[in-house]
C-alpha cells in the first residue's frame, strides 16, 4: 500500500509541471491567439499591455489583462470561476483587456499569418472595434472549462459571441431568463466590428 501511494504521489508531482494549453490556441494548432501570445515579460507588448501569463485566473488583481476588466464583467466572471471550481473544474483567464498597441500586433501577426485583413478579421478585431480593448471581453480557458462555461455561462450572464471562437465570452445582462443571443459565425458578422 506505501509502495502504491508513493508511486500515486510522485506521478502526480510529474503531471503537475504539465502546462494545459489554453482555451485560445495556437495559429500553428489550428486556432489562433496561443502563437500571438507574450512570454509575459513587462513591455510594449507584455503583460503591462494585456498579455496574460499561463495559469492566470480570474483572480489575479495583479495581472492587467484581468484587473482592467469592466468590473461587471470581472464580477460575473469570478462568480462563474467560483462555480466552476465547484464542480472540480479550473477556470483560467488566458486573455482579457488589452492595450490598443497590443491588439494591432495580434492583428498585423494574424495578416501575416492568414496572408490578408478580411481573413485575420476572423479572429482578430481592430484596436477601435475590439471588446477586448475596451475591457469588455475574456478568453478562458483550458478547453474544458471554456465548454463548462459555454453551457453554464448564461446562468452568470457571460456568454460565448463567435461560433469559431468557443473560448470567447462577453458579459450579457438578463441571460439567466432568456439565455444568451444566437452566435455569429465569426467576428466579422458582428455589428460591432464593422467600420
Amino acid at each position: 500500500m506505501a509502495l502504491l501511494l508513493t508511486g500515486l504521489a510522485a506521478a502526480v508531482a510529474a503531471l503537475s509541471h504539465l502546462q494545459v494549453p489554453d482555451a485560445a490556441s495556437s495559429l500553428t494548432s489550428g486556432t489562433p491567439l496561443e502563437a500571438l501570445r507574450e512570454d509575459g515579460h513587462d513591455d510594449a507588448h507584455g503583460t503591462a499591455a494585456g498579455a496574460v501569463p499561463d495559469g492566470t485566473s480570474a483572480f489575479d488583481d495583479h495581472v492587467p489583462g484581468v484587473a482592467k476588466l469592466d468590473p461587471e464583467l470581472l464580477g460575473a466572471l469570478r462568480q462563474a470561476a467560483s462555480a466552476a471550481q465547484g464542480e472540480g473544474v479550473g477556470l483560467l483567464v488566458d486573455s482579457g483587456w488589452r492595450s490598443p498597441a497590443y491588439q494591432q500586433r495580434l492583428l498585423e501577426e494574424a495578416v501575416a499569418k492568414y496572408g490578408s485583413a478580411a481573413e485575420a478579421g476572423r479572429w482578430v478585431a481592430t484596436p477601435a472595434t475590439s471588446a477586448h480593448v475596451a475591457g469588455e471581453a475574456v478568453d478562458v480557458g483550458p478547453p474544458a472549462a471554456a465548454a463548462w462555461l459555454g453551457q453554464r455561462g448564461a446562468a452568470f450572464g457571460l456568454c460565448q459571441v463567435y461560433r469559431n471562437e468557443p473560448w470567447h465570452f462577453e458579459l450579457r445582462p438578463g441571460t439567466a431568463d432568456h439565455g444568451c443571443p444566437p452566435l455569429y459565425a465569426d467576428p466579422t458578422e458582428d455589428p460591432r466590428m464593422q467600420p
